[in-house]
């Protein structure tokens, strides 16, 4: 039996992929909490409580069974295999290029019990790990990695020291794990990387880019929804748009990370574009989608932030109105630029920061919601749980239908992409009838 846990949508997908590998071998998966022979722990690394939670995760399934093999792999036990090496709990300990051979590592441990460290330079990587064809998924979308790494460098990540440089998936791999998938019955794709922005720039053979991959996804068969993770800004231009909007599969939905509404901040960020350019950019995209829905990261607290550079970030954000705002307090990552910047800002003002963002962020939400009263919406159901059915609309609007008020008979409607009629708003869904 075995455990597996992961974080963010790249972990995610070499989750499931890990999963696969388990279970080709015979292993069965178990739900968090229960009693497991193995604990695979995909750790991340973004902030300084990703850090806590792994660590917390790793010393508590020891409690659940003292006997089991447990495993730190992914971004955390690449970038602080030292620190994890002091938890005498961990067993096994491996980068992210490991992933791909973790059965082996787990099997040879079982036969000698020594512990086991493997964690490979990721900057010297230049090959994208392809995991094969990966079709397990435990929801009715599939995440479809297909890149890795990042060349950007921001002032305050540590994910390209985790992650390496921009490594790209073959095309041919990707279309085959689709077709696949699309086999399967899944519907929905989720194209996801570190930074997904980049695909294809470290082809040499070759000139071939996202809009090219995502032109050949949407010729798959079976495939309804084409669904982007989240994006660098730069990536939408005219040029880009007069081909994606030709693309009648691709979800209405783009998460723009953009992290600050403040010129001066976003400098010292080092991100690469402008208030201006992001507002242009959040323009065309309303131009070209009307019923475009943008959500976005946020980072508050960042170091010489003042309460004149907070207000303009604020101000911005009210002005752009994106449907939801990811608010993250600012971490310092050791090894970073930001890390070592003087004028580190007090917890209680990021807090407070936080808190005017997040309320910013249900205000819009809210509004959005209720603009859907009395519209007829797409929704893919995903799953049914405590009398609901659960899922979401082409532009990721969470949509709720109660089950007693469904009209379904037989199996249900999870992985059905059916016509609903809005008639109530709440916080963060709208609720929608048949």
């Amino acid at each position: 039996m075995l455990y597996l846990h992961c974080g963010c949508k790249v972990n995610q997908y070499e989750t499931n992929a890990m999963t696969q590998k388990f279970i080709e071998k015979g292993y069965e998966i178990v739900n968090q909490h229960e009693k497991a022979d193995i604990y695979v722990i995909n750790t991340c690394t973004v902030t300084n409580m990703s850090d806590r939670k792994s660590r917390q995760m790793l010393r508590r399934v020891k409690e659940i069974n003292d006997q089991a093999i447990v495993v730190a792999c992914g971004c955390y036990a690449q970038v602080a295999k030292k620190e994890l090496e002091k938890i005498e709990e961990i067993d096994i300990i491996l980068g992210n290029n490991e992933k791909k051979e973790i059965v082996k590592y787990v099997e040879e441990f079982a036969e000698t019990t020594a512990n086991s460290l493997s964690c490979s330079d990721v900057m010297y990587k230049k090959e994208f790990v392809d995991f094969g064809t990966v079709t397990y998924t435990e929801k009715t979308r599939a995440v479809i990695k297909v890149q890795d790494g990042c060349d950007r460098f921001c002032s305050y990540c540590i994910i390209p020291y985790a992650r390496g440089r921009v490594r790209s998936r073959k095309p041919e791999s990707i279309i085959a794990e689709i077709e696949q998938i699309a086999k399967e019955g899944i519907k929905e794709v989720v194209i996801t990387g570190i930074h997904v922005a980049s695909y294809g720039k470290d082809f040499k053979e070759q000139e071939y880019r996202l809009i090219d991959l995502l032109e050949e996804i949407n010729k798959i068969k079976g495939i309804e929804r084409i669904r982007l993770g989240s994006i660098e800004p730069l990536l939408i231009n005219e040029e880009f748009m007069k081909r994606l909007t030709k693309l009648e599969k691709i979800c209405h939905h783009f998460h723009l990370s953009l992290q600050s509404g403040c010129d001066e901040t976003l400098k010292r960020m080092n991100r690469r574009y402008t208030t201006e350019q992001f507002k242009e950019i959040v323009s065309i995209l309303r131009e070209n989608y009307d019923d475009v829905v943008l959500t976005t990261d946020i980072i508050v607290g960042f170091p010489g932030e003042t309460e004149e550079e907070f207000e303009k970030t604020y101000q911005f954000l009210k002005e752009i109105k994106f449907y939801k705002m990811h608010i993250f307090k600012y971490s310092p990552r050791k090894g970073t630029k930001a890390a070592d910047m003087k004028e580190q800002i007090d917890g209680n003002k990021k807090e407070q920061r936080s808190q005017k963002l997040i309320e910013l962020s249900n205000i819009n939400e809210k509004e959005y919601n209720e603009a859907y009263v009395g519209q007829t919406v797409q929704v893919l159901f995903e799953e049914e749980k405590d009398g609901v059915y659960k899922g979401h609309t082409k532009n990721y609007v969470q949509a709720y239908l109660l089950k007693d008020e469904s009209q379904v008979t037989g199996s249900g409607i999870e992985n059905d992409i059916v016509e609903a009629t809005c008639y109530k708003a709440e916080q963060d869904h709208i609720v929608v009838k048949l």
